[in-house]
């Protein structure tokens, strides 16, 4: 990949409930309205293997999830029947349960600090703290309170890629090298050229 800034790629995959509540023009709206370009799009239906491999989870972060858990189920006065391990499992397999329930909408934009932008314009993990005007905030309400009282994944619309390293790595898990396309697009001259020259008559 070029190491120019304006050549940084991100990965966002719109997720099954961003397609069933019909949310995907409005987040492609959102995201090109930023000046990022589009060089990989497409719907698909996630294999188990991609999810695993997306996901990519450790034991800690598996433990760490489950005494997360454990500490609502026991502010919620409910019975804990498992190790901090096997709920935080439930957890990892409940999101790879939903990202392969129906199909979902994966991209590739491109441009200067496209993972930093895009992570800017999702909002954070939980939708109900989520920044208002941010795709979480403003589209969706779940929590990780509801969310763990239901033993399943957060519905927050969207994924993005928190670094430049974990993108390169997801992208390759999406997209073959083919599926991406280099191609100059009018709006960077704007954003990007030294020589701001010819738009007079």
């Amino acid at each position: 990949m070029n190491s120019h800034p304006k050549k940084e790629r991100t990965l966002v995959i719109i997720k099954p409930d961003g397609v069933q509540r019909g949310l995907v023009g409005e987040v492609i709206h959102r995201l090109e309205r930023t000046g990022l370009k589009f060089i990989g799009f497409k719907m698909i239906l996630a294999t188990e293997k991609q999810a695993l491999s997306h996901y990519n989870k450790d034991e800690a972060w598996m433990t760490k999830v489950g005494e997360n858990t454990i500490k609502y189920l026991k502010e919620l006065n409910e019975d804990v029947t498992k190790s901090a391990r096997q709920y935080g499992q439930g957890v990892f397999d409940g999101l790879v349960k939903f990202l392969t329930c129906s199909p979902v909408v994966v991209m590739c934009l491109e441009g200067n600090q496209a993972v930093g932008i895009v992570k800017k314009l999702v909002g954070g993990t939980e939708p109900l703290t989520s920044d208002i005007g941010t795709i979480r905030g403003d589209l969706t309400l779940d929590s990780y309170g509801v969310a763990n009282a239901d033993f399943r994944a957060v519905r927050n619309l969207v994924h993005c890629s928190d670094k430049v390293e974990e993108a390169e790595r997801e992208l390759a898990i999406w997209f073959s090298g083919k599926e991406l396309i280099n191609y100059t697009h009018i709006s960077e001259r704007m954003l990007y050229d030294v020589n701001l020259d010819g738009f007079l008559e």
